[in-house]
């Protein structure tokens, strides 16, 4: 594939020539041949958390599966996945450091976005979102099948950890807006960088803690709210209704509602990671921000003994309140 034929068009036209981030379905219609072939240039990888109901059932010609607890995590530490585990995963999947990586996936590319920014953390040059992810393949009539593809496994040496994408709990604590008369009095005071924009990507409802996680949640906080001086946009909020993303000039005026407009680095979180992953693409990816993805999230923060919490209703919910 030349160059001239990596390039989308449609995508280069809507967000100001982001084609090496992100791929029409078109544009991957037309390319599935070179994504069958065992060559390793090319590879597309669907990436679910409903794998048994999604991939297994049936997925884009060409397309290996990962799935969310197997192939995405460290389930012992809660964690990514450590840097060898990491190279085994993408090894079995016949990926190699130059292979030209196209990602989708379920619940309008959660866990797809969340695997794209576990390959930029490890230094994989070429990965790419597929526009719109699973449903809207499946909803416009593009081909899928059952068939799963065996591909020889490849070497890969990776060239991260890049830090630099990631935010841990003590940076987090800065940024957070920790005042004086929180739970924590005596412990923490306002952090070093209040004014540095951290976004909640969660729901409204579990935002103001009117609920701790989505109903059937299986990894969860014992308590609802948010982490202080953060500001609420939903992921969605990057989508249109049919699951692809709006346009840059859309995206900037979202964020420029909430007084974020990229001036400064800026911190996501959700509850495990995956949603603010999306929103992580959307701004650092499509709109070319400095940020950082607090993949250990709400899960984290929420869990922590006297950890401040701000909350926006009355009676917030809480786990401990269901035993």
């Amino acid at each position: 594939m030349s160059d001239a034929e990596r390039s989308d068009p449609e995508i280069a036209e809507t967000h100001g020539g982001n084609d090496d981030a992100l791929v029409s379905p078109e544009w991957l219609s037309d390319h599935l041949d070179e994504f069958a072939s065992d060559d390793p240039d090319y590879r597309l990888v669907e990436a679910d958390i409903e794998y048994e109901e999604s991939y297994a059932e049936r997925h884009i010609p060409g397309a290996v599966g990962f799935r969310w607890g197997t192939h995405l995590q460290d389930s012992v530490e809660r964690d990514v996945l450590k840097r060898a585990a990491f190279e085994d995963v993408v090894e079995n999947a016949g990926i190699t450091e130059d292979t030209t990586v196209v990602l989708y996936g379920d619940e309008s590319n959660q866990w797809a976005a969340y695997t794209y920014w576990q390959f930029k953390y490890y230094g994989h040059e070429d990965v790419r979102l597929l526009d719109g992810g699973r449903a809207y393949w499946v909803d416009e009539g593009y081909p899928t099948t059952d068939d799963e593809p065996s591909f020889s496994r490849r070497e890969y040496d990776s060239a991260g950890p890049n830090e630099g994408l990631r935010a841990y709990l003590g940076r987090v604590e800065d940024v957070a807006a920790i005042e004086g008369e929180s739970s924590a009095e005596g412990r923490a005071a306002v952090g070093d960088d209040p004014e540095i924009p951290l976004v909640d990507v969660r729901s409204e409802a579990e935002y103001c803690g009117e609920i701790v996680a989505p109903e059937g949640s299986t990894e969860t906080a014992r308590r609802a709210g948010h982490i202080p001086g953060a500001t609420n946009v939903s992921w969605k909020e990057n989508l249109d209704d049919d699951g692809r993303f709006k346009s840059g000039d859309e995206l900037r005026s979202v964020y420029a509602e909430s007084g974020i407009e990229g001036e400064s680095e800026v911190v996501t979180y959700c509850r495990i990671g995956e949603r603010s992953s999306l929103t992580w693409f959307t701004l650092h990816e499509l709109l070319g921000w400095d940020v950082t993805n607090y993949d250990g999230s709400w899960t984290e923060w929420g869990n922590l003994v006297r950890q401040p919490v701000a909350v926006d209703v009355e009676d917030p919910a809480s786990a401990d309140a269901k035993e």
